[in-house]
């Protein structure tokens, strides 16, 4: 895989955010979120600087649970049983993506009171 032509690799990278997309609910909940979020940012117009910091967090969360996917998917193609090493690779990348949407939370909450007290 490695020297393939840019457009080759990015046909690659296209694909696993489709996988993501039709195999994981938890994406797809993200994705209609980010939506919902880019919608408000219209809706609401805060200053650029606000558009900017959802902007990085949805990435962030989106980037983080196609990690998180990966990870998954590998450990159960490699350990398909139940094992504890393997729960806990799985429980710390979901807590990744648990994490950055607490932030991102933070981030929109920040954004609405900046909005309504400027």
């Amino acid at each position: 895989m490695k020297n393939k032509p840019f457009t080759n690799r990015l046909t690659f990278a296209w694909s696993g955010i489709k996988v993501g997309i039709k195999n994981e609910k938890s994406l797809r909940t993200q994705l209609w979120a980010a939506v919902a979020v880019i919608a408000m940012l219209f809706i609401f117009q805060p200053e650029l600087i606000w558009w900017a910091l959802v902007g990085i967090v949805i990435v962030l969360v989106l980037a983080a649970e196609l990690i998180n996917t990966a990870l998954e998917n590998l450990a159960d193609h490699l350990h398909p049983e139940q094992h504890p090493k393997i729960k806990i690779v799985k429980d710390c990348a979901a807590g990744a993506v648990l994490v950055l949407s607490i932030g991102a939370l933070w981030i929109g909450f920040l954004t609405i009171v900046s909005v309504f007290t400027d």
